[in-house]
């Protein structure tokens, strides 16, 4: 813990362009004090750490057990604007969102054709108020929702172009493994996944498809932006049966092929 603190508030002072006798000056602590810390010389109690937290708008579990400084530039600048990449404790994530005359929270809407757009804009207040907005008066109107168009076959029987209703998930420690997820990611944008949350363990989570044509794969934590807790979908089409693909009719017509010609075999033998 000491070496990552230790190590991210001198990178944090350096960043803001700030010397130790600011900084100190801004803490209301002695700059031999500060010098103590970034030296790894002293141990920052919770009040400090509480301090450290709020003057450079980091978490306190990323300030210590976070190396910054492998962390690309996009994303430290994101975490000093206040929107952290982790999350644990009292500091929340922020969210853009709209509310109706009636001061009641709306559910936006994005569609496939703003995926790139809302990757891009998920934190604009501006941006987020031109998506279509609307309401469902059987969700709870203390929790937040939003709704994405899914795009591809990866979670069939939920057919594409499905419109999947989600509510926001604060604490990304809070995520259930083995149910589905929103996950807006830096590189893949919107995906759709059922996740097994690993953070605790490796600081990733295993995002699973439905259709077993398509790999589990793993993300960093550091490439989440948003996480979207899955309620329900709407779809104009039916969900498709649940038949065998043709391959695996193929393999098991040639399974039992082999086992008869086997059977065969031995009562020729004998």
């Amino acid at each position: 813990m000491a070496q990552y603190f230790s190590n991210n508030i001198k990178l944090l002072r350096k960043r803001k362009g700030r010397t130790q006798d600011e900084v100190a000056l801004a803490l209301g602590m002695f700059r031999s004090t500060l010098s103590g810390y970034e030296n790894e010389v002293a141990k920052p109690s919770i009040e400090v750490l509480s301090s450290f937290s709020d003057y450079y708008n980091v978490v306190i579990d990323t300030l210590i057990k976070v190396d910054l400084s492998t962390i690309a530039e996009s994303q430290l600048s994101q975490m000093e604007r206040g929107y952290d990449v982790f999350f644990k404790g009292n500091k929340l994530r922020v969210l853009a969102s709209t509310v109706g005359p009636d001061n009641e929270e709306n559910i936006e809407l994005v569609p496939v054709k703003a995926k790139a757009g809302y990757t891009a804009g998920y934190s604009d207040p501006e941006y987020i108020k031109v998506l279509p907005t609307f309401r469902l008066p059987f969700l709870s109107k203390d929790k937040k929702y939003r709704s994405f168009q899914i795009q591809g076959d990866s979670m069939l029987p939920i057919p594409d172009g499905s419109f999947v209703t989600a509510e926001y998930v604060q604490n990304w420690y809070h995520i259930k493994s083995g149910k589905p997820y929103i996950i807006l990611t830096l590189d893949d944008g919107i995906v759709f996944k059922v996740v097994e949350n690993l953070i605790e363990k490796q600081g990733v989570l295993r995002l699973i498809s439905l259709n077993s044509q398509y790999q589990p794969y793993e993300i960093a934590m550091d490439q989440v932006r948003e996480v979207w807790s899955f309620v329900h979908y709407i779809s104009s089409e039916m969900p498709q049966a649940n038949r065998p693909r043709e391959d695996v009719l193929i393999e098991t017509i040639e399974e039992l092929r082999r086992e008869v010609k086997a059977i065969q075999t031995r009562l020729d033998f004998n």
